[in-house]
């Protein structure tokens, strides 16, 4: 419930619905950006090679999957395990990294598989072929980057904390999801 002077502001309203659609963009562009990374500095394929439908299908689970999803499960997580000590931020790192980046993968990769075509036996055989080195990979990334994130950073600005390390994570991301 809002206090009641925010309550029924059309500004403050107008303002919310902003930020999140902000968010959700400079996810959606994120993960376009790991994808271009991907494709020109890990595969080499150069820029007559790129292949700009994938970068784009990227770019659409970053939209409409990663952005509204991880935007979503901050809020979710800061309701959960609430304070800001350093007891808490390890708490809000171990629930996220055990509970939701297991899950949050898979559904990624299945996305991705779904979206380059696979049929449900290949998007299966793929995600048991990827999933446990890009898990691993999750592992030797994201806990100390969430720690320091749910300590040291307030609610509002970590999304884009997450979205600077996330152009890493999502060019090496985006070359296993798209990995044949």
């Amino acid at each position: 419930m809002l206090p009641s002077g925010i309550a029924g502001n059309t500004h403050f309203t107008t303002h919310v619905t902003s930020v999140a659609r902000g968010e959700i963009q400079g996810k959606g562009s994120l993960v376009g950006v790991g994808d271009v990374i991907s494709q020109q500095l890990i595969e080499r394929r150069g820029l007559a090679d790129h292949n700009v439908r994938r970068t784009a299908k990227m770019m659409g689970i970053g939209f409409f999957f990663v952005g509204p999803v991880i935007g979503s499960w901050y809020k979710v997580l800061d309701r959960l395990v609430v304070g800001g000590t350093k007891s808490a931020a390890m708490k809000k790192m171990l629930v996220d990294q055990l509970c939701f980046a297991p899950g949050f993968l898979g559904a990624f990769l299945c996305i991705s598989g779904a979206l380059n075509g696979l049929t449900l036996e290949e998007n299966v055989t793929k995600l048991k072929r990827d999933y446990t080195d890009a898990l691993i990979a999750n592992y030797y990334l994201w806990p100390p980057v969430q720690i320091a994130n749910f300590y040291f950073i307030p609610l509002h600005y970590r999304l884009p904390v997450v979205q600077i390390v996330a152009v890493t994570w999502n060019s090496y991301l985006t070359w296993k999801a798209n990995k044949m």
